[in-house]
């Protein structure tokens, strides 16, 4: 007869406890920012959820209230690929915040414009994503939050600014819940 093999228990303990960076990726940039951004970009959706908007949206809506920007200039200023702002932008008309309007300098292409109502809900979302950030960035002494955040400021306008050579950029997609 021969003995069965032992198999690990499925509630074995792990070298790192849940929530603990892996030793192995403990040093990974790639790493670290994805599952910084996948964490933030969770508890901003938690707490938009109210609101009815999105993380993305509020980003989107912002961004159009910033001036006259076409659907292309608002995707490239956003980072979203042209089917996704297509698709968000008819959400947001349908909801009432956005509308789609001819441009004056070029007649082809079109002004999204911040309806009344999505400008009320951006002012809304505002106040909840700051104490979003304020609460996730109170963990960091005040020393460590600057220093963060300006070093990410400094990644994004400068060394990472443009898509890497050699190919199409990525696409962002907005995490599953």
């Amino acid at each position: 007869m021969v003995a069965a093999a032992k198999t690990p228990e499925l509630n074995a303990p792990r070298p790192e406890r849940a929530g603990e960076c892996p030793v192995c990726l403990a040093s990974n940039l790639g790493w670290l920012l994805s599952q910084v951004h996948y964490a933030f970009a969770n508890e901003q959706g938690s707490a938009l959820a109210p609101l009815e908007i999105s993380p993305r949206a509020y980003c989107v809506l912002s961004s159009a209230m910033s001036g006259e920007l076409t659907q292309t200039e608002l995707a490239q200023l956003t980072g979203l690929d042209k089917t996704t702002m297509v698709v968000l932008l008819d959400e947001l008309e349908e909801d009432g915040l956005a509308e789609r309007r001819p441009s004056a300098a070029d007649r082809r292409a079109r002004i999204i414009a911040v309806t009344k109502k999505g400008e009320r809900r951006v002012a809304e979302a505002e106040k909840v994503l700051a104490g979003v950030q304020s609460d996730v960035l109170g963990t960091l002494s005040a020393r460590e939050r600057d220093a963060f955040v300006s070093a990410l400021n400094k990644l994004v306008s400068e060394r990472l600014s443009e898509p890497a050579e050699g190919g199409p950029p990525m696409r962002r997609r907005e995490p599953k819940p």
